[in-house]
């Protein structure tokens, strides 16, 4: 009876070790970070506004635009950020901006160096409105998932962000054009 009891707790803490191991191999799924995936990702595209109506939808393109500006920034960081294509890659950051202001961008880049974060992965975005005043505010709450340069995870932190959809008619069409007025404020108080 001794003798099994050892067996079955032998091999329950092999079972709960080999679990542990495997759940922190985490590894990145997503797309490669190249300059031939991040060509077209200048924040130049516009949406109808009759295709946008439901909330799922500004979701949906709310989750590409943070997904477009973690990858450039994960390129930059991953870069000696001296050469021409970082200063590329440092101005398509910026068109993600309402306001080309290189303060937008420090919080993002400084943790990204901090962690040497290579890839990035959103997940659980969810986008809130806030009345202040007279101005309706537009607010993204999202998880970050960090990996290294092998794809091994990192963390997963919560951040937010401050977004702005600016009309931009083109030939009698009601369009408009995505900004972010704020990205990973220091706190929720700060942002405008």
């Amino acid at each position: 009876m001794k003798k099994q009891n050892k067996i079955y707790y032998w091999i329950l803490g092999l079972t709960i070790i080999t679990a542990t191991v495997i759940s922190c191999n985490k590894k990145y799924e997503g797309d490669e970070n190249s300059i031939e995936v991040i060509r077209n990702a200048n924040n130049n595209g516009t949406y109808s506004k009759t295709k946008l109506d439901s909330l799922q939808a500004i979701n949906l393109i709310t989750t590409q635009k943070v997904q477009d500006l973690l990858d450039l920034s994960a390129l930059y960081t991953s870069g000696n950020k001296d050469t021409e294509i970082d200063s590329v890659i440092y101005t398509q950051m910026q068109a993600h901006f309402l306001s080309r202001d290189s303060n937008n961008l420090k919080p993002l880049l400084k943790e990204m160096d901090s962690l040497r974060v290579r890839y990035a992965k959103v997940s659980k975005l969810a986008t809130s409105k806030s009345v202040h005043e007279k101005d309706t505010l537009d607010f993204a709450t999202f998880d970050v998932e960090y990996y290294d340069k092998s794809k091994t995870y990192i963390t997963t932190v919560n951040r937010k962000a401050q977004y702005l959809l600016k009309a931009s008619p083109v030939k009698f069409k009601k369009e408009f054009k995505f900004y972010f007025t704020s990205f990973y404020p220091k706190n929720a108080d700060s942002i405008k």
